[in-house]
């Protein structure tokens, strides 16, 4: 029992010291969408709660307002861009490109402004970026 306990303690612990950083409300989805999936059917998706995993490609260098995620680090992977809702809610880290990322909003058809610059921003980096959806970043995990 004393040794179930100890082993317990040690995960619990080890998670504790982990490299994750948790942005926002975090990732709470157990399966995420391919970013393939959502870039050949976007409108297949509007309006619903995903989860990606990627790597994260590209941030905004003024605010971190948003990030870009792709499905590996090829060149050429399609790559979906996260947007915050208000500025300061998350703040993504410039630290966060060429990292690991699990990340989770809702899928949205841009029609602000503010989005609309940052998919503009985005696409100066990004040939490949839509500007016409993001997904709206409730939260994330930057490995």
């Amino acid at each position: 029992m004393k040794g179930l306990f100890v082993a317990a303690l040690a995960l619990s612990m080890a998670g504790a010291f982990g490299d994750d950083t948790k942005l926002g409300a975090g990732v709470t989805l157990s399966e995420a969408t391919p970013i393939a999936a959502i870039v050949r059917s976007p409108a297949d998706y509007v309006g619903r709660t995903i989860r990606v995993d990627g790597i994260a490609t590209a941030v905004c260098e003024e605010m971190g307002c948003w990030m870009a995620v792709a499905e590996s680090d090829k060149t050429d992977a399609p790559t979906v861009r996260l947007k915050v809702e208000h500025h300061g809610a998350i703040v993504f880290p410039m630290s966060a490109k060429g990292k690991k990322v699990s990340a989770e909003g809702v899928f949205e058809a841009i029609g602000d402004e503010h989005g609309k610059e940052a998919a503009s921003e985005h696409a100066k980096q990004d040939k490949q970026a839509s500007k016409q959806y993001q997904i709206k970043a409730t939260g994330a995990v930057i490995k």
